[in-house]
């Protein structure tokens, strides 16, 4: 039996730097009052107003996807070079501040602010969220309960945070500590159906919990509007093809368990809070760390553990046409992921600019 389509869609933030300073800095308005000539329905302002959003339009493979993101990084790069800026990819910003930053204007950002005070306030982060197209919304349930147990593993790969305030925070993904501290994120709980699921947000929306669902910030979770389940576990890549191999990978997963579904067989569901202490390991040591493998009950090295990873996976690899991408893992494995190649830099230079330099190069790479 074929795989169904598994659209594509991929959001990604950018940090706004000045460069005299390296700083980030509050211009996102007049870039979204340029941009929107460009980039119609694709650019938007985030929480802050030194980051900047845009989103692909959808994508049938990953073919497109990857144009998409060049297109879309190509196009912030000439506005942010026209304004006499500069773009960056990653996850957190190696010395600004949040208390410095000017949050954005506009009701969601005023109600945030005033709902959770210095939480939202020091939400300094920019992430990276894959949308995968599921029509079916039982299955897209099911899907999300079973790959939780996966969703370590591709934070592992995107680690881009570990410098805050200017201080090398000994985590790989910094921005992962920095978000949970708002509710409703972090691993999402199972549910046996999509009407549990809608019963669930219905009753947290009718009792004042949450105004709308986009208030839930799973680290995936179904979109609110769209036919999606939506990846937000990971940092943002710094460069177009570890975004694209991330990408990929996660199509690859969810494919593999569509399959699985189809032959009435399911991947084992893990206790909520064994995946949670994987998704830590990930956030401390990157690529670099064990995951806790439960059915064997022994910790594993992720260098190990992503191998095995790409054999569960290899049989939809050519039906999706992603094996290229997907294989672009072992280039992560050997070079590092942008959290460690920013530490590298780091002690070779003793410069924080210097990591600042080297991200806006990396986030540039393969555009023009």
């Amino acid at each position: 039996m074929s795989l169904p389509p598994l659209t594509l869609g991929i959001e990604e933030e950018y940090q706004i730097i000045d460069p005299g300073s390296g700083e980030l800095t509050s211009y996102v308005q007049e870039l979204l009052d340029q941009g929107r000539w460009v980039l119609p329905d694709q650019i938007k302002p985030e929480f802050m107003q030194s980051q900047i959003e845009v989103g692909s339009h959808i994508c049938q493979n990953i073919q497109e996807a990857r144009e998409e993101l060049r297109r879309l990084r190509g196009s912030i790069g000439e506005l942010v070079d026209r304004n006499g800026l500069q773009m960056v990819a990653a996850s957190t910003h190696p010395f600004s501040e949040w208390i410095h930053q000017e949050v954005s204007a506009g009701k969601r950002y005023t109600k945030l602010t005033k709902d959770f005070g210095d939480v939202a306030r020091r939400l300094l982060i920019f992430g990276m969220h894959v949308h995968i197209g599921i029509d079916d919304r039982n299955a897209l349930i099911d899907v999300m309960n079973q790959v939780h147990y996966f969703l370590p593993h591709v934070l592992a790969l995107t680690t881009s945070s570990p410098f805050w305030h200017g201080r090398d925070t000994g985590l790989k993904s910094y921005r992962s500590i920095v978000f949970e501290s708002l509710p409703r994120t972090g691993i999402p709980p199972t549910f046996e159906s999509f009407g549990e699921y809608q019963r669930s947000i219905d009753v947290m929306v009718e009792t004042g919990c949450i105004d709308e669902p986009t208030k839930i910030w799973w680290d995936v979770r179904p979109h609110p509007v769209f036919p999606t389940l939506e990846f937000r576990i990971s940092d943002i890549c710094t460069t177009i093809d570890e975004a694209i191999c991330v990408t990929a990978l996660i199509q690859a997963i969810v494919a593999k368990l569509i399959r699985l579904r189809e032959e009435n067989l399911s991947w084992r569901r893990y206790p909520r809070h064994l995946v949670t202490e994987n998704k830590w390991r990930a956030v401390r040591y990157g690529i670099d760390g064990e995951l806790i493998d439960f059915g064997k009950r022994e910790a594993v090295p992720m260098r190990k553990l992503i191998p095995e990873l790409l054999d569960i996976i290899d049989d939809v690899l050519d039906e999706l046409g992603v094996r290229e991408e997907v294989e672009y893992v072992h280039t992560i494995l050997e070079r590092g992921t942008s959290a460690d190649r920013q530490l590298q830099v780091y002690r070779e230079t003793e410069d924080l600019r210097a990591v600042i330099e080297h991200l806006v190069e990396e986030t540039r790479a393969g555009v023009d």
